[in-house]
């Protein structure tokens, strides 16, 4: 029940959504967080709230995933400040919903700066001390749509495929250290990830009744901290239809195909 207490965790994409009610259930259990986001207003006002509801120890940081220079310099002050961490969430990451002759370039590099490469830069960051204390957990928010991929979310799909890759290999390698990886792959979820991704709204709109609720999400996440949990999967229809599209990818896009295109 105390498995957090005193504990040192690390949050990206810090200020809102899943990363937010992270942040909240870590410190409400007793845990140092760390909280990182862009907007260092946002993460000062969640400081102030969480030092004042539970009496918690939180730092923040402003911190771009994707400047690899920064994570660097933003880890070492951490280390220096805070300690080494024992947790890293790394939860920063976003979508936009085109198909895959209307995304440029540009746009597929800077997802993947943020939703790829900055959440390994920010794993490459722990690693050396989590390795020499032979204990650590790295836990990455990945996505159903890196199990199932669909149309208009081609980019999308793609980084959260690398995320798993990354993952599966990384948890491979790490084993005989007592490091843990965690993937947690949710389907869609109630936070403003959708007013980027779905600027419409007309696919939020059309699945709203199948939307997770961010604290449900966090509350699997916190609760599988430092347990050697390989993968957390929402909702349970969702990771049934996950498998099936893995056993027989034919018939689940034939079958599936109207649920496919609601984007």
């Amino acid at each position: 029940m105390n498995q957090l207490k005193g504990k040192t965790v690390i949050v990206t994409g810090a200020s809102g959504g899943i990363g937010l009610e992270i942040a909240r259930l870590a410190a409400e259990k007793g845990a140092r967080t760390v909280l990182l986001a862009r907007s260092l207003a946002k993460l000062e006002s969640i400081q102030a709230e969480l030092a004042e509801k539970y009496g918690a120890e939180v730092y923040v940081y402003q911190l771009d995933v994707s400047d690899a220079n920064m994570v660097e310099q933003v880890f070492k002050k951490i280390f220096d400040t805070v300690g080494e961490a024992d947790v890293l969430v790394n939860n920063a990451g976003y979508g936009i919903f085109k198909e895959a002759d209307q995304t440029d370039a540009k746009e597929a590099e800077a997802m993947f700066r943020v939703n790829v490469l900055g959440l390994m830069a920010c794993t490459n960051m722990v690693l050396p001390a989590m390795k020499r204390r032979r204990q650590g957990h790295i836990m990455n928010i990945a996505s159903q749509a890196g199990k199932i991929a669909t149309p208009k979310s081609s980019l999308y799909s793609a980084t959260k495929f690398a995320v798993l890759g990354y993952s599966n290999a990384l948890r491979l390698e790490v084993m005989e250290y007592g490091i843990h990886v965690t993937t947690v792959n949710p389907g869609p979820v109630e936070t403003n990830f959708f007013s980027i991704a779905d600027e419409s709204g007309s696919y939020a709109k059309s699945i709203a009744r199948f939307m997770l609720k961010s604290e449900e999400v966090a509350a699997k996440v916190v609760g599988a901290m430092l347990t050697n949990k390989r993968e957390i999967n929402l909702p349970g229809w969702m990771n049934a239809a996950g498998k099936l599209y893995t056993l027989f990818p034919g018939t689940a896009e034939f079958f599936g195909k109207k649920a496919f295109f609601k984007k």
